[in-house]
């Protein structure tokens, strides 16, 4: 999952992130209001967590233009009253946690936003013998679980979404990397090429459409 992380406050932004990215998730941090607004419709996101005290004004103000690009909401503040949550639930937030807060329950919460109808967080997949649990960020091959790297299991779960179809190449480096990421010319590739080989025993391949992207394809035996 692709988050932007919007807390104005550097260490806890630097620490949120790193956290989150150990829990799997693929984060782009922003410190403002503008910075945010500079994220949205340059990157496919899944959701957002938004802080309210921003240096540049209240970070709900920028939750009707997440709904507008689909985006859902955490927002997680220190404003803890029972009026602040109700006038940040009815400003569009899909959820409110309060300050401090814990990185697990963060991630759950995240995790539950995006298993709910209309959001874009898929259930188990499975094709033939290859299971992926996206909230678990685990796959297995028949009962083995398969050990996989962060991108390769971000990779995976693109590819079993969209098989048959081919992912075209911007989605895949949208999802896998941030946007302060350099991004080689075939770092891509070696990690197709990683998990084309843990795939492999499964008879699963994956096709190089060349200049296009990838999809997921199954020998005589299904996957």
């Amino acid at each position: 999952m692709h988050i932007l992380l919007i807390e104005d406050e550097t260490d806890l932004r630097v620490l949120a992130t790193e956290g989150l990215r150990r829990r799997g998730f693929v984060v782009d941090a922003a410190g403002s209001l503008a910075a945010a607004r500079d994220c949205l419709g340059v990157v496919r996101l899944d959701a957002a967590i938004v802080d309210r005290r921003l240096s540049d004004g209240e970070g709900l103000s920028l939750l009707p233009e997440l709904a507008r690009h689909g985006v859902p909401s955490l927002v997680a503040t220190a404003y803890g009253d029972i009026e602040d949550r109700i006038a940040g639930l009815n400003a569009g937030a899909d959820d409110y946690i309060v300050k401090p807060y814990d990185l697990d329950e963060v991630a759950a919460r995240l995790r539950a936003l995006l298993r709910r109808p209309g959001q874009r967080m898929a259930p188990v997949l499975v094709q033939g013998r290859l299971r992926l649990d996206p909230a678990a960020q685990q796959a297995w091959l028949s009962d083995a679980p398969l050990d996989l790297g962060r991108r390769e299991l971000a990779l995976l779960q693109l590819l079993m979404e969209a098989a048959p179809n081919v992912v075209v190449r911007d989605t895949v480096q949208d999802r896998l990397y941030t946007l302060d990421e350099a991004v080689s010319p075939n770092a891509l590739e070696a990690i197709v090429s990683r998990l084309r080989r843990r795939l492999a025993p499964a008879g699963c391949g994956i096709e190089n459409r060349r200049g296009i992207g990838w999809r997921l394809i199954q020998g005589e035996a299904p996957c």
